[in-house]
Order: C-alpha cells, then structure tokens, then sequence
C-alpha cells in the first residue's frame, strides 16, 4: 500500500492532498525473494583480509596453521613449501584494500599420493542452523569470490560437513594469467545430516591448490555424498610444481540462495570483533599480583567473549613489564608461562622470569606490558 503523507506529521491527507500522493521505493525491501541487504548475510568471517591480527607474513610454511588473515587456515601436507601473506594486490574498483595471497617457495612437481594444498574457512555449527540441512527445506548455497594466479587451469572448491562426514565439490577455472576474475558457485542444499547446534566445528569451506592421488582419482562429487577421498580434488591443478607460483584471493562471501549478492563490507571495527571471538592479543592489562619467587599472576580481561576457553600464551619471546605501586618497573628479559586458566571471557596466566619479586607481600602491579610498551604481550586462541 502507498504511503500518504499529510500537511504534517500528525494530519492524514485531505481531497487536495490525494493528486500529489507519495509512494515509497519498496524495490530495497527485504523481502523472501528480494534477501540482497539482508545483514550479516555472508558466513564467511574475513572475507576481505582485512584482519591479521597474528602478522602480515609468514614464509616457511609446510604444516597447517592460522598465519596471516584472521579465520584462513592454510594446510599443507608435504606438498612443497609456501609463503603466505596479506598483500595490497586487489581488483580494481571494487572496494577491497587487501587479498590474501599463498606463494610457493619450494616446488614438488609430482605429488605423492597422499600430498594436498589447500586454504580452508572454519564455521561454528550454532551459526549455520537457519540453513536447515538435514531437512527437506535444507538452503542452497552461493559462494562468490575474486581470484587472480599465474597458474592458470581448473581449481576445487569443497564444502565440506565435519559433523556427518559428508562433502560436495564443485569445480572453477581461472582462465587468464595474473589477472583477477570474479568466480560464482552453487552448491545445493543437502537434505541429509544436520549440523550440530553448539560452538565446535561443523563445517568447512575449502579451497583446494594441489592434491595427490588419494585424492583426485575418483570422479568429482557434484552432488553431497558421504566423504570418499579420492572424489574430492578431480582435475585439480598443482600449484606447487613451480616456485613461480601464487594464488591470490579476497572478496569471498558465502550465503544462502542461489544468487550471489554484492559483497558485504563491515566496518573495521565489527570484522575484528568477529574475529576476536576466536583470536586476540592483549598489550595491557589490569592486575599483575606478585608470587614469591620470580612469578606475577596476570589478569586478563578478554577484549571479545571468545568461541570456547582459550589456550594461552606469550606473543613475545622477552621484554615483558610490569608496572608497580610506589616502586621501579619489574622486567622479565626471558618470561614463560608456567600455568594458565580462566573462562571464555577472561584468563589467569602465571608469568615467571621476573627478577627479585621478593614475596608475595610485595606490591601488586598496576598493569603489564612489553618493556618498549609498544606491542601485545599475550594472545588467546580459540579456534576451531
């Protein structure tokens, strides 16, 4: 129904009013079939590589690990040797400041069998339950996402339910050398296994860079199926068989439907928070209480409630400060954590290293940081 608009505020249209009648624009509304600015739509956390919290850069790489963009893990399994970084190459005019970006530094030309490569996104199950897997109304899936390479060829993206061991795999083609292209896909909504609804793993969303035969000798599963290895990567190009290579990726939005909407942009501010649920670093704190010895017990207020009770530990390897009542500054040169505990929303870590702390009378600190005070002593991980 149009909306009239009176005199004013509080005056409904007379007879004069109806021939200058104000409709509303209803073409943003969110509607069943119209979800495009529906918020937080997109399941991917990141998505833009904004965040790297743990570093821009990591080179050496041949195991798995959380390295540079918050929420990408990079597992690799004796298939070569990998550089990974945030970097300024981005498509152009699109809205993007940074792309993550896998370089390969050490090639293995042929895999072994049991060799993979492959960049993933991990997702809590509690927040995938308005998909309805598992039931007849069960959501397709668009995942949307920009990619650029100078290895050209077909590549493997992989949904994967950790929760029911089942997985569909769909394949896209990066068609021309260092150039960056905007890839689509669909996968349909599986009417089988639902997700678990509590904060431990349910699903992955994974981008393949090269696989062994374990892994690509069957025949690609379009379609969701019970987990068969050799199924998984057909046709999968081998990133890592020049030291020549790179992959580049940003953009990446993962919603429900069949139709990709234009990425969702977050304010910084909002993109950390989300990523601080399962990754954060702590520069200052509140409560250093001294122990006899050469240990301080350190208060550490969690900056995001976290995914579960973190494990915890030292961002830096020497200079930890702490600041005292009344008396000289008390540095560890060469500090360790000796125990730790704490919930999902705040930590106790015991700290040893500290030079002539005396007793446990001795004043408690006001607050700890690196000596420089310039960086963030602790970080909590509570990844999937």
């Amino acid at each position: 129904m149009a909306k009239l608009i009176g005199n004013a505020p509080n005056q409904v249209p007379t007879n004069a009013d109806l021939g200058s009648m104000a409709f509303e624009d209803r073409t943003n509304y969110i509607t069943k079939n119209n979800p495009v600015h529906q918020p937080f739509r997109n399941i991917i956390i990141n998505g833009d590589m904004s965040i790297a919290q743990r570093g821009t850069s990591v080179s050496g790489i041949t195991g798995v690990g959380y390295n540079t963009a918050d929420r990408w893990l990079f597992s690799v399994g004796a298939l070569g040797t990998w550089t990974q970084s945030q970097s300024t190459d981005v498509p152009s005019n699109q809205g993007f400041a940074k792309s993550l970006k896998i370089d390969c530094t050490t090639a293995k030309a042929s895999p072994d069998a049991s060799n993979y490569a492959l960049m993933q996104s991990r997702f809590e199950g509690q927040n995938l339950q308005y998909l309805k897997k598992g039931t007849a109304s069960a959501e397709s899936l668009t995942l949307s996402f920009w990619v650029k390479s100078n290895k050209t060829g077909t590549y493997i993206c992989e949904i994967d339910d950790a929760d029911n061991s089942r997985n569909i795999n769909k394949s896209y083609t990066i068609n021309s050398a260092n150039t960056w292209e905007k890839k689509e896909i669909t996968f349909a909504g599986d009417t089988t296994g639902a997700f678990t609804n509590d904060n431990n793993l349910s699903m992955n969303v994974i981008w393949w860079l090269g696989a062994g035969s374990n892994y690509t000798s069957g025949t690609l599963n379009n379609a969701w199926e019970s987990t068969t290895n050799a199924n998984r990567a057909v046709g999968q190009v081998n990133l890592a068989d020049s030291t020549s290579n790179e992959w580049y990726i940003t953009g990446v939005q993962l919603e429900a439907g069949t139709t990709a909407s234009d990425f969702e942009f977050l304010p910084y501010d909002v993109n950390l928070r989300r990523c601080q649920r399962y990754y954060q670093t702590l520069g200052f704190g509140n409560i250093a209480m001294a122990e006899a010895g050469s240990t301080y017990v350190m208060n550490l207020p969690h900056i995001q409630t976290m995914r579960s009770v973190p494990s915890k530990g030292l961002n830096i390897s020497s200079n930890l400060r702490v600041r005292q009542f009344g008396i000289s500054d008390r540095d560890a040169s060469s500090p360790s954590v000796t125990s730790s505990t704490g919930s999902n929303a705040g930590s106790y870590i015991k700290v040893s290293g500290f030079a002539s702390i005396g007793s446990a009378s001795t004043p408690a600190g006001i607050g700890y940081t690196t000596s420089s005070e310039n960086g963030d002593a602790f970080k909590l991980d509570a990844e999937l």
